[in-house]
């Protein structure tokens, strides 16, 4: 078999801190892409690249050119750029997938990477028993809401983005999710009915755990540490050392 080299990052949450955080975080975030343009032949995006992403027909928000450019440098180069969409940067239109070249995914991946099954998604609404998120979560991506959320001029549509952004942290933050890693036990379920890798973002909590034959990994958050997956025969979390902070 003709191995491929796959890589995954996730939460990276670019527009949440303050601008010369915001510098450091893209300018590493760049650096990492520009290296993995050399080793993958395809990056998953697991959710959350972006604090809030609000698209509309011809402006999308303010900065972000150099992570953009970098994207589409690797799409140019031949890596598949693929963008399963969090609970952060949710209403996206088609500038990625017209101008950066990426493939966005709107739930979740289910694909055979060298041989093994994997089931990739950010991990919002997977947790047993949130019914609240998941009521959030149809609001937020409601089509008709959405196309009325666009009618308004974009300054107090994105304003509006990041409120609907910090009420999504606020919401996860507070929940008492018990003991339990509930994406674990969604990871096992998986698992059990026959996906060989599980690889979520979401909770912001490294992870990386067998379970029957399987393995469940969580990415952890650029956020907090910049690092990101590899998978070739293994999977292992890598720590991206070329950081400014």
């Amino acid at each position: 078999m003709n191995l491929k080299t796959y890589g995954f990052l996730s939460d990276v949450h670019l527009g949440l801190e303050d601008r010369e955080r915001e510098r450091r975080k893209e300018r590493a975030l760049v650096g990492l892409l520009e290296k993995l343009g050399e080793e993958i032949d395809e990056l998953f995006i697991v959710g959350d690249l972006f604090d809030y992403w609000f698209e509309y027909r011809r402006v999308q928000p303010k900065g972000y050119f150099r992570t953009l450019t970098a994207l589409a440098d690797l799409v140019e180069r031949g890596v598949r750029v693929r963008y399963v969409i969090g609970n952060h940067d949710f209403f996206h239109r088609d500038f990625f997938e017209k101008e950066v070249g990426a493939e966005l995914a709107h739930d979740y991946i289910d694909e055979t990477l060298n041989g093994k099954r994997f089931f990739i998604a950010h991990g919002d609404g997977y947790v047993s028993g949130d019914g609240g998120y998941n009521f959030l979560k149809k609001i937020f991506r409601n089509r008709v809401l959405q196309w009325a959320w666009s009618l308004v001029h974009p300054d107090a549509g994105l304003a509006l983005a990041r409120g609907a952004s910090r009420s999504s942290r606020d919401y996860t933050t507070k929940k008492d999710y018990g003991e339990a890693d509930g994406l674990f036990d969604a990871a096992k379920a998986k698992i059990d009915a026959g996906f060989d890798y599980v690889v979520f973002g979401h909770l912001h909590q490294l992870q990386n755990l067998s379970h029957n034959a399987g393995r469940y990994v969580n990415l952890g958050a650029w956020l907090e540490k910049p690092r990101y997956g590899l998978f070739r025969e293994n999977f292992s979390i890598i720590d991206w050392e070329d950081y400014g902070g």
